[in-house]
């Protein structure tokens, strides 16, 4: 039986020298302000909205261009290590004494166990200046073609949490319950690789949420039938994605038409998730 999750974290990792930036367009664009840096070389900090529980954190990192991951919060932290454990994961630095682990995936991506502290108010979605409201509210894992089967029967077994296939065979989502902040999206690659993962915020109107995130510095990519892929202002990659901000799901619409492939320059995985 999985350990239950009862809380989620999006953690947004981008490069030490870039990370003071990186936190100002972040925060911006999530309606929150920052905590007070922490941890031996204040590379953390947590994104904190306004009278609910933050879901949302940001790590400076010394090595690579940056990306995302997941912290899944439990009562039982060495319980839910064991389990991924035995799922096939990795532990690759246990802190037990401070209540944490880092575990890397199957296919390779890195994520943390961590012990709750009570979070249960998820936080609302965020307007903008045009009315159009947005939310970040997924991790996509980007997979590699031969590691894909294994990392979807994973994060399924792991979190235990509803997992079914998207609305293109390329992708798989994971969906928890009502309540928790943040989903897995699982995208199969079309070329070997390791395995990584960006954001994806859910938009009521992806056009007005794009219009304002360039005028915090952000910048258009690529363009799908329901997407659009970002980079922060520090060349982050994310995606805006036409999913209903209150669901998280795509409009009934959108379902029966789906598009085609978007091609390796386009990791807007959550477009067909649903």
């Amino acid at each position: 039986m999985a350990e239950t999750i009862r809380w989620t974290y999006a953690f947004i990792d981008r490069p030490r020298k870039d990370f003071a930036r990186a936190c100002d367009f972040w925060t911006a664009v999530t309606g929150t302000k920052p905590s007070a840096p922490r941890g031996d070389q204040d590379e953390f900090v947590t994104l904190l909205p306004d009278g609910t529980d933050p879901c949302l954190k940001a790590q400076g990192i010394d090595t690579g261009e940056g990306g995302a991951h997941l912290d899944l919060a439990v009562e039982d932290v060495p319980a839910l290590v064991e389990s991924a454990r035995r799922l096939g994961a990795e532990v690759v630095a246990d802190h037990d004494d401070e209540g944490w682990a880092v575990l890397r995936s199957p296919g390779g991506q890195l994520f943390c166990a961590v012990g709750r502290h009570g979070e249960s108010a998820r936080p609302p979605v965020i307007q903008g200046p045009t009315g159009a409201t947005s939310r970040l509210d997924q991790v996509c894992v980007d997979v590699p073609p031969a590691r894909y089967e294994a990392e979807v029967a994973f994060w399924s077994a792991l979190t235990g949490w509803e997992s079914r296939p998207g609305a293109l065979p390329e992708f798989h989502l994971v969906k928890p319950p009502a309540g928790l902040p943040v989903r897995i999206l699982l995208q199969r690659l079309g070329t070997a690789g390791p395995a990584s993962a960006h954001l994806d915020l859910a938009c009521s109107d992806i056009e007005a949420v794009r219009a304002h995130h360039e005028g915090l510095g952000a910048t258009a990519v690529s363009r799908g039938a329901r997407w659009i892929v970002m980079r922060d202002p520090v060349g982050g990659t994310y995606c805006l994605t036409g999913r209903d901000p209150e669901t998280g799901g795509l409009p009934a619409q959108a379902e029966l038409l789906a598009p085609g492939p978007h091609g390796p320059s386009g990791p807007g995985a959550s477009v067909s998730s649903g």
